[in-house]
């Protein structure tokens, strides 16, 4: 092809509607796969995570369905001061903004509070050394009973009226009792019954014969 038959060709009108024509299919495609993929990714349609922490579950579970996103329990913890059950956390956070459908992962409040074993303080610790173990884990105590026995020496822990043994469980936080001497002995039992025709303290095993007797007239 010779130059000028080149451009004598690109002076042809049905080359120019040609080229305008394949630009405006491209325009046309390109605006279609985008807006195809808008449409796909719901672009633009987003929602703002609302702030549902202390909530119970049910009503932050409601608060999401309202919002077109999906709350489900991932996790559980105990805090002691919070309500059983309530929302602790969750992700995404509250002001996120995401997609519609979007599914939150909940941390809430365990609904059981667990079990924890009491600190061994019963008979091998004073009570400022037993008070001060058993705040450390977490238990509140009430005011000290007091029985017989060595002053300010731990004899038991109670728990709602119950002695607790090495190795029980209580629920974490429980109140709990101490149980500690007040520097008084205990009364001896008095194993006496009386005394011999001689004046000596007669126990049950030297009761005379002719005392028995008397005893059984006496009945």
């Amino acid at each position: 092809m010779t130059i000028k038959e080149f451009f004598s060709f690109r002076q042809n009108r049905f080359f120019w509607v040609n080229i305008i024509a394949m630009v405006v299919v491209m325009v046309v495609v390109i605006f279609g796969v985008l807006k195809a993929l808008d449409v796909y990714t719901r672009h633009g349609e987003a929602v703002v995570v609302p702030d549902v922490k202390g909530l119970d579950l049910a009503d932050a579970q409601k608060m999401f369905a309202d919002r077109g996103l999906t709350a489900v329990v991932a996790d559980s913890s105990y805090v002691k001061n919070q309500p059983a059950g309530c929302v602790l956390d969750y992700n995404p956070v509250a002001g996120q903004r995401v997609k519609e459908g979007r599914t939150v992962y909940l941390t809430i409040n365990t609904l059981n509070t667990p079990l924890q074993e009491v600190p061994d303080v019963a008979d091998n610790s004073s009570v400022r050394q037993a008070e001060a173990r058993l705040l450390a884990a977490g238990f509140r105590l009430t005011n000290n009973d007091s029985i017989p026995g060595e002053k300010d020496w731990v004899y038991e822990v109670r728990y709602r009226g119950q002695v607790l043994r090495l190795g029980d469980k209580v629920p974490t936080g429980a109140t709990l009792t101490l149980v500690i001497g007040n520097g008084k002995e205990a009364p001896q039992p008095d194993e006496t019954l009386g005394t011999d025709s001689l004046g000596n303290p007669q126990t049950e095993s030297t009761q005379t014969d002719e005392q028995m007797l008397e005893e059984e007239d006496w009945f």
